[in-house]
């Protein structure tokens, strides 16, 4: 089955940089478009980052454009965020996702079929 693993979350102070992890499992990585996602308590998903799979062409909300990388490694079946310039409004828990093969890399939580568990960022002022 299907498998997204995130690792790489932690306490930050702002200002300071992290690389998220998303290793995967069961899924045809080279062909399938894929996202990070993050959630803040008592706040809905929210899109961050989207990464295509046939050119890596790259996608971001607008808070997070300028400090954000999201980039694939196909040979290990693995995608990264790097984030730089945390801020506290960055804390949240972010979430891994991946589409089915094939299609264009989307913005909406509707359109990823797999799901990691999450990991806690956590940025202090």
């Amino acid at each position: 089955q299907v498998q997204l693993v995130e690792s790489g979350g932690g306490l930050m102070q702002a200002g300071d940089s992290l690389r998220l992890s998303c290793a995967t499992s069961g899924l045809p990585f080279s062909v399938s478009s894929m996202g990070w996602f993050r959630q803040a308590p008592g706040q809905e998903s929210e899109f961050v980052a989207t990464i295509g799979w046939r050119d890596s062409i790259t996608y971001y909300t607008d808070s997070v454009k300028g400090r954000f990388t999201i980039s694939r490694d196909n040979a290990k079946n693995t995608v990264y965020l790097q984030m730089n310039s945390l801020n506290p409004e960055d804390s949240a828990v972010y979430y891994c996702a991946a589409q089915r093969p094939y299609r264009i890399p989307l913005l909406s939580t509707r359109n990823y079929d797999y799901w990691g568990q999450g990991t806690q960022v956590t940025v202090t002022s």
